[in-house]
This record gives C-alpha cells, structure tokens and sequence, in this order.
C-alpha cells in the first residue's frame, strides 16, 4: 500500500483532463456565512437489538475541511422513534492523530442548542446548536463528545465511519483524555459541522466508493477528504461535505429479500440518494456545487442483496441523474457529473456485461449530454489502460470495484480545481 506522503503528493499533483461544458450564471461563493466543513449521512438500523449506552460518553473525531472562527454541530435522531435526551455536547481540537481522541488543552468548549445545554432532540428530528466561539484552520481535526444520560438505543448512526470513534462511561465530555470501554467505527446521533467563514460548500454525493470503503482507517484517505486538502493548498475556500453512503444507489431505498444474508446489513446502505437529497445536499449549510457519483449498486445490487425485479435500465439510471441536476440547478448549485469506475471481475457478483454495457451508457451520456455544468472522468483516471473495464492494478483494494488509497489519491487529483473557483 502506498504510503501517506505518496497518497498526498498523488492528490496535490496535476489533475487529468475533464471534459467540461460552458458554466451556467450561477452564485459560486458566499459572503461571510455558514459553510458545511464535515459531514455524516444517518441511516436507520437493521432489525435486531440496537446498542444502547446509558450514562456514557461517545466521542467521535472530526477532520474538518475548511476552517473558520466559529463552528456549529448538527445532532440527528432523525430515524429515531421515540425523543433522543441529549446530557450535554462538547467540543475541542483534537491532540495527535489516527485513533487518539485525546483533545489540545484549553480548546474544550461547552455546546449548547439554544442556550440550552442539555436539551431533547425530537423523534425524527435533527438538532443544530449555537455558534461556538471555537476559531480553527481547515484540515484540524476536532472532538465532539456527546453524553447520553439515560439508556438510549442507537437508532440513527451513520454505519461506516472509517475512523474509530469511542464510549467513555459517565458524563466525560469535557476531559482532555477518555477511558474507552468500547471503540466503534461509526457515527452516532452526529451528522454535521460547519463553520462561519467566507466561501462555500461542496457536497460529494455517492456510494461506498464517495463514502470511504477500503481505505486506511483513521487515515482521512477517502477522496473527498484529498480534494479538500488540494483545495487548501491552492488557497481555494471551499469546504467539502461527504455525503456518501456505503451500499446507496440512486433509485431504490435498501430492499433484502426475506430470508437473506442481507436483512443483517442493508439497512445501513440508507435512502435512495433521489430521496435523501433535499436533506443530504440541499440542507449542507453553504452548498453551491454538487459532485455525483452514483449508479454501481443499481447495477449491481438487483439479484445480489436487492430482489433481481428491482433492475434499472441504463435509461433509467440517466432519468435519475436528470432529477438530481434538475434540483440542483433549482437550488442554485453547479452540478457536477462523476463517471462510474470500472468493475470487471469483481468479487461481489456485480460485473455482468449486460451491466457493463449499462455502465458505458451511463458514461457516454455523462460525458457527452451537456447535462451536467461540468464532468469529472474518474473512470479514466483509474481505470487499467491494458484492459479498460478494470481497474488499473495499483488502484485496487483487492474487490475489483473500489479503489485502494492510492487509487483514491488519483481520483481527488482528477479534478480539476477550477471548477470551484469564482
């Protein structure tokens, strides 16, 4: 595996060529303002008992993406049934890196939601707090320590992390060091950060491949966390919010069949990204451009852990991406169409070439149409010149189908900056 300075040095290299059609007239930045700067997607659950902390402390680590003065959390309990009691929330600048949790001292800060600090989150329901005087740099990492008082099942997580995160006993959330008795890869009841500067946001819509899967935990390797660190580097203020989800697809909402190995897990692949958009990407607090890559799993998915009645055309697919520019472009953001990469020989049973010929018709259309305002072409940039329906060897993680960390470094350095520039 590559190493991390390699990783870096790939993703601040010279972006590879991206087809581009004329920008329409829209607002590229913001005044002074809110700017999403991290980002998790809650999902619900699988059927089973969920975990339940009670009197305890999880804290999660934050790499952030652009900085600014002050900061603001969003909790969620949105797939929650019943009213999530919040204890009490700090926040600090995280001390070290990989897994430490530990926070810099005379950092911590004290959240309250307004002016409350131990407040209720409504079933179904986010939460966003008060401004926090809390002034950090893009690139800091921070902690966010949430105590849950009384025994509170974990309905709304966000289920692949690839950062460990962990439950401290007892109300710990201002300690500059925590007692972990549990260290778990995954987000809870957290799903956003942003900060008061000027600039804007870019929201990354996709799968697992946007999400981060495969890559080196507690390393920040997933591409959209490499674009955010090219964009610091060229002095470009633009905050990136990951709205990835392990498993998602475009047009269907998790469906194992009865009976399944898939019941155990599907849940977590979240709502179709049609129907989770208005909250995942409308709602990122200074979004003004959109980056999609979607539409592997609707391939591979239907017969797999989807019923096999659930195929999508290639048609179909192309539908579903004009829904997403069309509210987009609603909204005021610039759309941005991402290729799907290669995934011949896959391990997970999605390659078919009836689903290779859907995936080059995708392709062609997000390349060719003029729909999207721009094109960012990460099948070229990593898929195997010797055999361009794989991906290159150096790239791979091992499945055929997502990129390893170098592979990742190479997608981040296939976009080219100026898209986000005023």
């Amino acid at each position: 595996m590559s190493t991390r300075r390699e990783i870096l040095a790939l993703a601040s290299g010279t972006a590879l060529a991206a087809a581009a059609v004329p920008e329409p007239a829209f607002a590229a930045g913001r005044a002074d303002g809110w700017v999403a700067t991290w980002a998790a997607v809650p999902t619900t659950i699988p059927p089973g008992d969920p975990l339940v902390l009670a009197d305890q402390t999880v804290r999660h680590v934050v790499h952030t993406s652009i900085g600014g003065d002050q900061l603001r959390i969003r909790l969620t309990n949105e797939f929650g049934a019943t009213p999530l009691r919040i204890g009490e929330v700090h926040v600090a600048v995280r001390d070290g890196s990989g897994a430490s949790t530990d926070a810099v001292a005379g950092t911590d800060r004290r959240v309250t939601f307004g002016g409350r600090g131990a407040v209720t989150v409504p079933a179904g329901a986010p939460l966003v707090s008060d401004p926090v005087r809390l002034p950090i740099k893009g690139g800091t990492d921070l902690v966010v320590s949430i105590h849950l008082p009384e025994s509170t099942p974990v309905t709304t997580l966000a289920a692949f992390a690839f950062q460990d995160n962990v439950v401290a006993s007892g109300n710990v959330t201002a300690a500059r060091r925590v007692t972990p008795v549990r260290t778990v890869g995954q987000v809870l009841f957290l799903s956003g950060v942003s900060v008061r500067t000027h600039g804007a946001s870019i929201v990354t819509l996709g799968d697992s491949i946007t999400n981060g899967a495969n890559t080196e935990t507690n390393a920040n390797h997933r591409w959209p966390d490499l674009l955010a660190a090219r964009l610091r580097a060229a002095r470009v203020e633009r905050g990136v919010a990951n709205v990835g989800v392990s498993g998602n697809r475009l047009l269907h909402d998790p469906n194992p069949p009865a009976g399944s190995a898939a019941e155990a897990f599907a849940a977590y692949f979240g709502h179709s990204a049609l129907r989770r958009f208005d909250r995942d990407v409308l709602a990122q607090p200074g979004a003004a451009y959109l980056v999609v890559l979607i539409g592997v799993n609707d391939l591979g998915h239907p017969g797999t852990v989807a019923p096999a009645n659930e195929v999508v055309s290639a048609e179909d697919l192309i539908w579903g991406h004009r829904q997403l520019i069309a509210r987009a472009h609603q909204a005021g953001l610039r759309a941005y169409g991402a290729t799907i990469l290669p995934f011949k020989a896959d391990t997970l049973g999605f390659y078919t070439p009836e689903n290779e010929r859907k995936r080059s018709a995708l392709n062609s259309w997000i390349r060719t149409s003029g729909e999207y305002d721009a094109v960012i072409d990460f099948d070229r940039a990593v898929r195997d010149p010797a055999d361009p329906l794989r991906l290159a060897a150096a790239y791979d993680s091992g499945d055929h189908l997502h990129p390893n960390d170098a592979g990742m470094a190479a997608m981040a350095a296939a976009i080219p900056l100026r898209l986000f520039r005023n």
